[in-house]
């Protein structure tokens, strides 16, 4: 190929662009010259182009491996409309037939197709292989490549297998392209592919109009979130969650709360996930709450924010997931929220795992924690972490910079840290450098015996979250770094070195604070803080009230944990009492008014401000299951049958009842009770609970005795409530 093209006048003419973005034009001719290349740019940057353009200026087609199925057909789409023949590109998934395939191979030896995209799983494929061997290829390009990478945050074995059938197909120049890749991610995928010489081209990692902010993850979290899209009413946005499950509840939860919102996850059938994606791209939903593989191939540009509900798996994740942010240069908002039980929960995800696997996912994680709980400039840690220096002292545009913490002098506490890094021969990670500072004689550090160190205890003053705040610092400053090949081991710079010569001023700020809070709240309350008690007491003397006037037990109107919710979180009308647990409409509708009228004359006279964003709805929890034992009750089939048909024991159905009824809705169970109850051993219970204090079952099993089993009991128990409740 001739490397005099003007290849402007061709980005014009293919693509109707003016101008090249960054490092574009030296990418491609450096393709267009037959070299290796590889393309570290972030997401947005333009990656696809430098591919794209040399692919339709070469002779052959070139070979475009990537894993998402979503962005292929997309990207074909795309280049479709930049050309007269559709044949000029085409891709090669699990998702085409036959038929389908066999005119993609027809295209291809017709010598139309420029472009073919082929997922890693259908390039090993045997007949895939021999036909491509016997096609001119101009060059090949792995997309996604940092998948190669065990250390990347998406790794896919099959990556591996790439060399070797290229080697097969046979050899042209090889371009890798990936938007994440820390310094020994990179290596990896140079040295698997092996392009070892190709030529680097490293875009900067610096978004400058994406904010960043970690919050504290409390009980609240639904209810920020939603506060939070209220202020920015009709702007796009995607929320990330780690499990499908927890993404189909907060979809459920914002869409009773008015917000156009939508699920979207890998368990979802491929027409109600494109329909999704559609809709999102078209603006007819505003939010999409994903799992984290959502948005391989979503190119929205004006995504406004990115929320992550869990804590990602990896900084390279978190990277690429709020990279969907704002990629037309306006605003952009990454905020996620952040506690130490998430990090519990993944390092227990990880048990069943192979062991090497699992220290790689512990390691990342942790990278993960630090900057969640770090004070620096946010930009400036991610930046260190893809290997970019970021000089900026405030980047003005993260909470860490908005709200920056007092720095202290450090410079005696980081001598220490270097010189026990040197005593123990820069050969550990930081978990076991702080055990020798503070002390702590762990297995590993009496097993190499350097607990006879002179150093060792030398920092017991000090907490280990402040020897922890100076070793991240320190490697940001650049006084050391994590060693490549032995990710996590911590080894001194030369920078290091000269400063345990001749020490200067050293300052550090205070890692964040994120201990989870306390529980103050009662074990089945809701809601927001602690129990008002004066009110608690009020309410119960209501409840006391209206028992003796309808005439019946205190506990068929509200039980305790539904009056210590509504004590915390002071319901003052019917709708925001539905919101409280154990209260169904039914209930709200009945006793709710006067409850409401105490809460509210309560508030006024104590001066009391209520969570002014109370008005969060939960989903009511009318489960399909729910529904459909209401339903069968209403046909009078028999509750065993009920069960049976269902899946579930006689026990776990009677539970289900219970609740049913307990949240203020009618079952008239008489025409069961009649086929299997006692008419005496049913009076003698219902009597009982009439006259009881308590809905208590093991106060009920004592006081009744041996004759009445506990179906029995609990049988009567839902009649009495039910017919109480009328």
């Amino acid at each position: 190929m001739n490397s005099d093209v003007n290849l402007t006048a061709e980005l014009k003419r293919y693509f109707g662009f003016d101008t090249f973005k960054g490092d574009q034009e030296a990418i491609i001719r450096n393709v267009l010259a037959g070299n290796d290349t590889f393309v570290l740019m972030p997401t947005g940057g333009g990656k696809s182009l430098c591919y794209q353009l040399p692919s339709l200026l070469m002779e052959g087609t070139a070979i475009v491996i990537s894993p998402l199925i979503a962005l292929m057909k997309n990207q074909v789409d795309a280049i479709r409309q930049f050309s007269a023949e559709d044949g000029v590109a085409h891709f090669i998934n699990s998702s085409l037939n036959k038929t389908s395939i066999e005119r993609v191979k027809s295209d291809i030896l017709a010598g139309k197709t420029k472009l073919l995209y082929v997922a890693p799983e259908s390039l090993t494929k045997e007949d895939n292989v021999e036909f491509l061997k016997g096609i001119k290829i101009s060059f090949y390009a792995v997309d996604e490549a940092h998948c190669i990478s065990e250390w990347g945050h998406d790794f896919r074995p099959e990556y591996r297998r790439i060399r070797p059938i290229i080697n097969e197909i046979g050899a042209a120049p090889l371009i890798a392209l990936t938007a994440t890749a820390t310094d020994k991610v990179r290596g990896d995928i140079k040295k698997n592919l092996g392009i070892l010489d190709a030529r680097e081209f490293k875009s900067s990692f610096n978004r400058p109009n994406l904010y960043y902010e970690v919050r504290n993850k409390t009980k609240d979290v639904d209810k920020d979130i939603i506060k939070y899209i209220k202020q920015n009413a009709g702007k796009s946005g995607i929320i990330y969650c780690l499990s499908r499950k927890k993404v189909e509840e907060l979809a459920e939860i914002l869409r009773a709360n008015n917000i156009n919102a939508r699920a979207y996850h890998a368990g979802m059938d491929s027409a109600t996930r494109s329909q999704t994606q559609d809709d999102f791209l078209m603006e007819r939903i505003d939010v999409i709450v994903a799992t984290i593989a959502f948005g391989m191939g979503i190119d929205k540009p004006d995504v406004r924010f990115v929320i992550h509900y869990d804590i990602p798996k990896s900084l390279e994740g978190y990277y690429q997931e709020t990279g969907r942010a704002g990629r037309d240069g306006g605003e952009g908002a990454c905020i996620t929220f952040y506690t130490h039980k998430d990090l519990q929960k993944l390092e227990k995800f990880m048990e069943g795992k192979p062991v090497a696997e699992q220290d790689i996912g512990r390691q990342l994680l942790k990278e993960t924690a630090a900057y969640a709980e770090s004070s620096v400039c946010r930009r400036k840690f991610l930046l260190h972490y893809f290997g970019e220096k970021y000089e900026v002292e405030n980047c003005g545009n993260c909470d860490n910079c908005l709200h920056p913490k007092n720095k202290v002098e450090a410079k005696d506490m980081l001598k220490l840290v270097l010189e026990v890094i040197s005593a123990i021969k820069e050969n550990f990670k930081s978990e076991y450098v702080i055990d020798v500072i503070v002390g702590n004689d762990t297995e590993e550090v009496l097993a190499h015996k350097h607990d006879k160190l002179k150093l060792f205890g030398c920092g017991e003053d000090e907490e280990d979250k402040k020897w922890n705040a100076v070793i991240r610092q320190a490697l940001i400053a650049g006084y050391l770094e994590k060693d490549v090949e032995n990710y996590g081991i911590l080894r001194l710079t030369d920078a290091g070195r000269k400063f345990m010569k001749k020490p200067v001023s050293f300052k550090i700020t205070e890692d964040n604070d994120f201990d989870d809070e306390e529980e103050i709240i009662p074990a089945k309350g809701g809601g927001a803080g602690a129990v008002d008690p004066a009110l608690f007491s009020m309410l119960k003397d209501l409840r006391k009230k209206m028992s003796k006037q309808l005439d019946v037990p205190p506990y068929v109107i509200f039980q305790d944990p539904s009056l210590e919710a509504m004590a915390t979180v002071y319901p003052v009308n019917i709708e925001e009492l539905q919101n409280i647990p154990g209260v169904g409409a039914g209930k709200a509708k009945r006793y709710g008014e006067a409850f409401c009228e105490l809460i509210k004359r309560h508030c006024e006279e104590n001066e009391i401000d209520r969570p002014e964003d109370l008005r969060v709805r939960t989903v009511a929890n009318k489960s399909k299951l729910k529904v459909s034992i209401i339903q069968s009750i209403d046909r009078k089939v028999a509750l065993d049958d009920i069960a049976s048909a269902k899946g579930i024991d006689f026990s776990e159905l009677l539970d289900e009842i219970e609740a049913i009824v307990y949240s203020g809705t009618k079952l008239n169970i008489d025409y069961f009770l009649e086929e299997v109850m006692d008419e005496d051993h049913l009076l003698d219970i219902y009597d009982y609970f009439k006259e009881s204090e308590t809905d208590s079952l093991d106060e009920a099993m004592d006081e009744l005795g041996d004759e009445y089993t506990e179906e029995e009991i609990r049988l009567v128990r839902v009649k009495f409530l039910s017919d109480m409740a009328n």
